[in-house]
């Protein structure tokens, strides 16, 4: 009898993880094939055929798709190191260093999850034109990487302090700096957090719309999101959809390469620092 409960709920836990999976995926599948199916993807030659016209009259819309693709990762980069930089060293001082303030600081980065971030970006565009980053894909990069901190400083300080103190005590009766025990010693054991933090802030960063739509006023630095967004728009109120389906296939392929690379990790990120070892 508790055999048969236990196929029970296996059978029960996969076939509702199948089902969701089907759920999930059905889209990107769709998406995909109508990419490369019909009348649009073979340029009227066959209706029920296959064909890449749909990618070719993508790439070369406005200044190329290629163009908004090295925005995109231009932003996405600067933002990820930004990002798990100072997460790394403002972890790591919150979970090994006392200081005065260390409490409050940490809760007031903590509030910005808080703060609708579209309530501030008329703020931000104008000081980013005072520091002259405005329409610049740094100045872009660096405000989405403020946006990203909070939960990379939870993260970090979490990894941290579910290393063993030891292992840091250790490091500097060697010689090593505190410095230098992070470098050599600690960051190894937080990797999967720094995988998490670096993961959130690339997903992020790489599908931001209305940050690149404020920021940016040079049709030349514009983001993958907002040029979907430029050809969804059409001209003269027609839309290529078939060129849409392509760029969203273009656009979520490096998301799920990435994610599926990079999983084991991300899971391991958000466990490590549930129990204190």
């Amino acid at each position: 009898m508790a055999h048969t409960r236990t196929l029970g709920r296996q059978a029960g836990f996969y076939s509702t993880s199948t089902v969701l999976a089907v759920l999930f995926l059905f889209p990107m599948v769709w998406t995909l094939y109508s990419s490369v199916h019909g009348q649009q993807a073979t340029n009227g030659a066959d209706p029920d055929g296959y064909g890449l016209a749909n990618y070719r009259r993508l790439f070369d819309y406005g200044a190329g798709i290629g163009s908004y693709l090295v925005n995109s990762v231009v932003v996405s980069l600067i933002t990820v190191v930004v990002t798990v930089v100072l997460a790394t060293f403002g972890g790591y001082a919150i979970a090994r260093f006392d200081f005065p303030g260390k409490n409050v600081l940490f809760l007031v980065t903590l509030a910005i999850l808080m703060v609708p971030y579209t309530t501030i970006l008329i703020p931000l565009y104008v000081f980013l034109g005072w520091i002259h980053l405005q329409n610049s894909l740094l100045g872009l990069a660096l405000v989405l990487a403020v946006f990203q901190l909070p939960f990379g400083l939870f993260m970090m300080r979490n990894s941290f302090e579910s290393l063993p103190i030891e292992l840091e005590e250790s490091a500097l009766i060697d010689g090593c700096t505190p410095t230098g025990a992070l470098r050599r010693v600690l960051l190894r054991g937080v990797i999967p957090g720094l995988v998490t933090v670096a993961l959130f802030a690339f997903l992020a960063s790489w599908n931001e719309f209305v940050a690149p739509l404020i920021f940016l006023t040079d049709g030349s630095k514009f983001t993958l999101p907002v040029a979907l967004f430029n050809l969804q728009s059409g001209n003269n109120n027609v839309v290529d959809f078939g060129a849409l389906q392509s760029g969203v296939v273009i656009a979520a392929v490096p998301c799920v390469v990435i994610f599926l690379l990079l999983q084991r990790f991300y899971v391991r990120g958000f466990t490590s620092g549930a129990v204190k070892g």
